[in-house]
């Protein structure tokens, strides 16, 4: 069956195209598996509530008609605006316009949460630019520039907001604009497209505009909610999709809503975190947490940006599904949220997923995959400015900013072929993480720290899980030990000054680039030597080494300008006296890297890597593979180009003859 919806439709009508619904909820009641939706251009102000799922045979499809002209917004616009004082103007808006969930009245806080909880879930936009909420009508008033804002300029457009009664009293300050002359809406609703109800799958969402809407923080013990997402399902496709301006997370691919387990340390205090998760985890199970019924789901060539938690988010519910081709921008630049739930892409338990071909610029961190990313690939990314700025403060409850952060994941885990331009890299207070032909221009982070605390005068480990191979149900859990990394045929470029040289390889701020962090861990041989076969096992002389460092394999890397090296690594590429140049260039939304390191290079090739190079991570005894178990050969570059037999090191399979690569095209 065809639907067809259009807002600016004379009357409400059956879906015909003759006679079309006027609200897309009208069809997402009735629309079984097999049926189209089709949207026509127009502001969609609603809630989307899915009730019927589709299968994999025959999805639902709700399509813009055309691409990005159907929106589909948690707001209302608010006219009516009077002058109060100065440049700050006032509104009263009755609270039975937000029924059961007022905004204004509800505070963005939670597990994991680490701001002041001072800030309300709703939000007051100026021509589509979320505003700065302020904690006293003075701070409005004055109107100045946030010193932890990555745009302080954006940061004097102020609101404060007041109960009266029965009326929730705005005040916002413009600037010296009038809102009666400009385009103001307020968020009314927490989600624009999500299924109150769990098991909704296979449905596509195509081509809309989704954005402003009244979202809580979703840490990954408790119902995570966005503007979009599928709510503990299987098989949704978002695609070409414009995501915007939520007050915490955009898209949402976690996690199903249990009561006792719902921000479970916040209300109660009485488990320690990181238990309240492991508990999470294995009530997961009990909510039909398996590959045939959650996740598998497809985010493609979507633009996601101006969210203030997440663009991406999700705990359990995005497993083994993709995330490509998508610009994910400025994330978490108001500063104004904190806590541990903060990046362009945050996924707790990212089991098979696979990122790639994304660029993601200007987000407090890039990809940030904690717990569980057991089968992650990160794969063909380009990633720059995922820091912040020289001239904005650190925020109060604000995290460390990096490209990629693996946290406290056993394995295995890919890094591969992606241009990593930041001032920290990658950040790993992990094991089995495997980092293969990148340009890397920032430093390892968190290398044998960021895991156990020392409470009480002794340590207390963070024991997490790791899982059958290729599918959820857990298999153990275990602490990190630190090592059993792979790092192979890398550029390493020691770009941004070393300010700090008092920094450890423990520290999430590190700056110096290279290898070097990864001396204190053993080879293979050293390793191995304590277990062997023909000596009779000793249970407690060996306990040392099962709770020791793992091993290391390094080869095939690049260095310049001083970037560190591994003593473990043999024969690697170290150029110390000559000048390089890395330029990132943008016009018109093109990027283009111009570089000498290829000409630098000369004749140093290294060889190819593949599945069976790279082996096994240790705890999950799980290869490097493919999702179906097949192998990987590292033939491709960044750009999907082949790559012979002598490789160079770095994502480009080819250098010299082409010094500069347009990298990325809006």
């Amino acid at each position: 069956m065809l639907y067809y919806v259009n807002v600016n439709a004379p009357r409400e009508g059956d879906g015909s195209r003759e006679r079309p619904f006027r609200h897309i909820n009208d069809a997402a009641r009735i629309a079984r598996a097999g049926d189209e939706v089709t949207v026509a251009p127009g502001v969609y102000r609603e809630y989307v509530n899915p009730l019927h799922p589709g299968t994999e045979e025959k999805r639902i499809v709700y399509r813009s008609e055309m691409p990005r002209g159907a929106v589909i917004t948690g707001a209302e616009v608010l006219t009516g605006w009077q002058k109060y004082k100065g440049d700050v103007w006032v509104n009263r808006v009755d609270n039975g316009v937000f029924g059961a969930y007022n905004p204004y009245t509800t505070f963005v806080c939670g597990d994991w949460y680490f701001a002041p909880t001072v800030r309300h879930t709703g939000s007051v936009y100026l021509n589509d630019r979320m505003m700065y909420e302020t904690v006293t009508l003075e701070e409005c008033l004055a109107g100045e520039s946030d010193p932890c804002a990555w745009n302080p300029e954006e940061s004097r457009y102020k609101w404060y907001t007041e109960q009266d009664g029965n009326e929730t009293v705005l005040y916002a300050n413009f600037q010296g604009k009038d809102p009666n002359a400009e385009n103001v809406e307020i968020a009314v609703r927490r989600n624009c497209f999500m299924p109150a109800e769990t098991g909704i799958g296979y449905i596509t969402v195509s081509g809309f505009v989704i954005t402003k809407g009244a979202t809580t923080w979703a840490p990954p013990a408790a119902y995570q909610d966005g503007l979009i997402g599928p709510h503990w399902s299987r098989g949704w496709i978002i695609e070409d999709c414009e995501v915007s301006n939520s007050r915490c997370c955009g898209i949402s691919l976690g996690k199903y809503r249990d009561p006792e387990n719902d921000m479970y340390f916040y209300t109660k205090h009485v488990k320690s975190p990181t238990q309240m998760e492991r508990d999470a985890v294995c009530r997961g199970q009990y909510h039909g947490w398996l590959k045939e019924k959650v996740g598998g789901h497809i985010i493609r060539r979507c633009e996601v940006h101006h969210c203030e938690q997440t663009g991406i988010v999700g705990r359990m519910g995005g497993v083994f599904s993709t995330i490509e081709d998508c610009h994910i921008h400025h994330i978490c630049n108001s500063q104004q949220l904190g806590g541990a739930e903060t990046a362009g892409i945050k996924l707790h338990a990212a089991i098979d997923v696979t990122i790639r071909r994304n660029h993601i610029h200007h987000c407090i961190m890039g990809v940030w995959c904690d717990w569980q990313a057991q089968g992650a690939r990160i794969t063909r990314n380009f990633m720059h400015d995922n820091m912040r700025p020289a001239f904005a403060k650190p925020a109060p409850g604000a995290m460390f900013s990096t490209d990629v952060f693996i946290e406290v994941g056993h394995g295995p885990t890919l890094i591969d072929n992606n241009l990593l331009l930041s001032k920290v890299s990658v950040t790993i207070p992990s094991q089995g993480i495997a980092v293969v032909h990148n340009l890397i221009l920032g430093a390892f982070g968190l290398i044998n720290g960021g895991v156990d605390s020392v409470v009480n005068g002794q340590r207390e480990p963070r024991y997490t899980p790791y899982h059958i191979r290729h599918r959820t149900e857990v298999a153990g859990f275990m602490t990190i030990l630190h090592g059993d990394d792979r790092i192979y045929n890398n550029i390493f470029v020691q770009h941004y000054p070393i300010v700090h040289p008092e920094k450890q390889p423990s520290d999430n701020d590190y700056e110096a680039v290279g290898t070097a962090p990864f001396d204190i861990f053993p080879t293979y041989e050293e390793w191995i030597s304590h277990f062997m076969m023909d000596r009779e096992p000793n249970m407690g002389a060996l306990a040392q080494y099962h709770f020791g460092h793992l091993p290391v394999w390094l080869a095939g890397n690049a260095y310049f300008g001083g970037a560190t090296v591994c003593k473990h690594e043999k024969a690697p590429f170290v150029n110390e006296k000559d000048a390089v140049q890395i330029e990132l260039t943008e016009k018109d939304g093109q990027y283009s890297l111009k570089t000498n390191l290829y000409d630098l290079l000369g004749d140093y090739r290294t060889g190819l890597v593949n599945s069976d190079i790279l082996g096994r991570a240790f705890e999950p005894e799980q290869r490097f593979e493919n999702p179906d178990g097949s192998a990987i050969l590292f033939d491709c570059d960044f750009f999907g180009a082949h790559r012979g037999v002598d490789a160079l090191p770095g994502p480009f399979a080819c250098g010299a003859e082409e010094p500069e690569k347009m990298v990325w095209k809006d």
